[in-house]
């Protein structure tokens, strides 16, 4: 359970880096993170998350994917062979602001 907090917490991290909000699949909830450690300190992780429009798929991704390894690594040893990054829904950030009227 300790991994798996240390990988939320590194989740906020890259949102913070990348000046952008990683969420979960609805826009008002956290990216969803497992991950699998084995016998020989390694780890794969699979992530499920969203991005804000008009934001690049791809270079979320490769910047988290990067992120999650490096700082995996630093705080717990754990060597990360994988990261499996679903992305699940993009969101306008304009549609949680309009009102009808």
């Amino acid at each position: 359970m300790i991994i798996i907090g240390v990988v939320l917490l590194i989740i906020g991290f890259v949102a913070s880096l990348l000046g952008v909000r990683v969420t979960g699949e609805h826009a008002d909830r956290s990216a969803i993170v497992t991950a699998s450690v084995n016998a020989d300190a390694t780890a794969v992780l699979a992530v499920r998350l969203s991005v804000d429009y008009p934001h690049s798929v791809a270079g979320v991704t490769e910047a988290a994917g990067a992120h999650l390894q490096s700082r995996l690594a630093d705080l717990t040893g754990l060597t990360v062979t994988r990261v499996d990054i679903s992305v699940t829904a993009l969101h306008d950030p304009d549609s949680r602001t309009r009102r009808v009227r």
